[in-house]
């Protein structure tokens, strides 16, 4: 009675609607079963665990059968109307509340706030048993920022959950914010970044995505966050800085346009050091490198490091982030699309998306460096030329694989030399043509178009069998541990610039299949090898609306940079 009371929400007068009207029906009085929701019975009963409301809600019982099938929604069970309003998108919800009285009243029912925040946003806290469930919201400062402070201590900067209802959590955060959900890249100049901005108990967070220490590059990923929006109070949302080493502090985040927005740090004296910009470049060097300067020998790379900590320090966390999708997957794709972390030398370990596009693949860099700024299309795959590497004997010598890689350049190059005369000659035709008499209908494929499929069985096989796999003699490599067999090996460009970006030139190289999840590339002009591997996290809100909106947000970051 206690439960159906409370899910009524309508005043101890009466009793039971669905009780009551029951009744009524079996006395055959209908006049009186057909009572206004509105003079229902209270929201008695007192408070009730949450196991008892969710048994409740899963007891619904139909209407007896001397009762009248209901000719409107508002006959129905309140319990019955909660879990209908329940299963409604969040966003439809106040349209409903302004239908009359009674869905206002029913809409206050924290029940189906709370199925909107899981459903929607993926909210499993419970807001009157945080203190049982282990509140990963309470660990996101206690634990992954100063593990060595006790977790209770931050006890006192939590908000009042008690006194607080889940519709508050979905209007005044979770939809307030559910425009920044997703993946970022902040403009770093040349050196970029990964932003996942998720919602994370009952906050909302940024993490910053970094690799792993060089060379490392099979190592998981680091990530610390940069900002988190909680409600502090019943119905405001406060946004808190957490960069520096003081702990949350006051921030702001401006949503600029759709695909854009800023973050603001309101006290960036918090992100000093006791001792001073020495003792922030150690503690920054630490966790970027995992080493000290003096471990660090080449003077190059010493000079590189002190750069991007100059160049990056002074943005004290006030940044813009533009959005980017992950690639869209095909049938067709030789592996599957994502991120992938990568060795660069001296710039240590990077970010790259590969995407694929019909017979190319590309590899676009998420995170850069003063060479090639993130944003720039650093490796080019030709799928359509397979390599068929020489035996594992004269694989060790770099002039073979020299040989074979120029050999297929020169075989491209005629190729894009042939299809552009022939453009020139067929668009020259179809001018001296009336409309609508092209010598190639509609539906009708070229000579190449036909040699296509055989390619591509070709590359497919190759792919399918591995063989052994040896970097040549004189190529250097930051990472010795790469596999030792390969899938398959593709012709590929790889885009190299001097510093600043300038003389930027695309060079020929070898792609590299490993596996599933790692590939490499081998620069020819450089000789280099780079090894690549599979970032492995889900990243949520981050798919692509369709392969033209991918396309338009590649062009768009490389715009940014060129």
């Amino acid at each position: 009675m206690a439960v159906c009371a409370r899910l009524c929400g309508v005043g101890p007068a009466r009793g039971c609607r669905r009780r009551g009207s029951q009744r009524k029906g079996a006395a055959g009085d209908s006049s009186e079963a057909d009572t206004d929701p509105e003079e229902g019975s209270g929201g008695g009963g007192g408070a009730l665990a949450d196991e008892e409301e969710d048994a409740s809600e899963e007891r619904i019982e139909g209407p007896t059968p001397s009762q009248a099938s209901p000719l409107s929604l508002l006959e129905l069970p309140p319990e019955l109307l909660v879990q209908i309003f329940g299963s409604l998108p969040g966003t439809d919800l106040p349209n409903l509340a302004l239908v009359c009285s009674a869905f206002r009243r029913l809409l206050k029912t924290d029940t189906i706030w709370r199925r909107r925040c899981h459903e929607e946003y993926g909210v499993c806290e419970n807001l009157r048993k945080l203190e049982i469930t282990g509140v990963s919201c309470r660990d996101v400062y206690a634990k992954r920022i100063n593990p060595r402070v006790k977790s209770g201590r931050f006890m006192k900067i939590l908000p009042d959950y008690e006194h607080m209802e889940y519709r508050d959590v979905y209007t005044c955060l979770l939809h307030r914010y559910r425009h920044i959900l997703g993946l970022w890249q902040p403009d770093i100049g040349p050196y970029g970044g990964l932003l996942n901005v998720v919602v994370d108990g009952l906050f909302i967070i940024g993490w910053m995505y970094l690799p792993p220490h060089d060379p490392h590059v099979d190592d998981p990923m680091r990530f610390k966050p940069l900002f988190r929006i909680h409600l502090m109070e019943r119905r405001s949302a406060t946004v808190e800085c957490m960069y520096g080493h003081k702990g949350p502090h006051s921030g702001h985040i401006q949503i600029v346009k759709k695909d854009e927005f800023s973050t603001k740090c309101n006290q960036t004296d918090h992100h000093r050091m006791s001792g001073g910009r020495q003792e922030e470049f150690r503690t920054w060097l630490r966790e970027e490198w995992g080493r000290t300067l003096e471990d660090i020998f080449h003077e190059h790379m010493q000079e590189l490091i002190l750069m991007k900590f100059i160049y990056t320090s002074q943005y004290d966390n006030c940044l813009t982030y533009r959005r980017i999708y992950l690639p869209p997957r095909s049938p067709d794709d030789l592996i599957e699309p994502g991120l992938f972390k990568g060795t660069y030398g001296s710039h240590g370990l990077e970010i790259v998306m590969l995407s694929f596009h019909g017979k190319k693949a590309k590899g676009t860099k998420i995170t850069g460096d003063p060479n090639i700024p993130a944003g720039q299309q650093t490796v080019e795959i030709d799928l359509a030329h397979p390599i068929q590497l020489p035996d594992i004997e004269n694989l060790s010598n770099f002039s073979e694989l020299s040989r074979i890689v120029l050999e297929v350049q020169e075989q491209v190059r005629r190729e894009q030399q042939q299809e552009e005369e022939s453009g020139q000659e067929e668009k020259g035709q179809n001018e001296e043509l009336p409309p609508g008499n092209s010598e190639n209908p509609p539906g009708a494929t070229g000579g190449d178009e036909a040699e296509a499929p055989a390619e591509e069985e070709g590359a497919a096989a190759q792919a399918a069998s591995p063989c052994p796999f040896v970097l040549p003699g004189g190529i250097a490599s930051r990472n010795e541990d790469y596999p030792r067999t390969c899938r398959a090996c593709f012709y590929g460009t790889g885009l190299i610039a001097g510093h600043g970006f300038t003389s930027p030139e695309r060079t020929p190289g070898v792609f590299v299949l490993f596996d599933d999840d790692r590939f490499g590339f081998i620069w020819l002009e450089l000789q280099s090898f780079s090894l690549y591997s599979r970032i492995k996290v889900s990243f949520q809100n981050a798919e692509a609306p369709s392969q033209e909106a991918f396309d338009e947000m590649l062009k768009n970051i490389q715009l940014l940079t060129s």
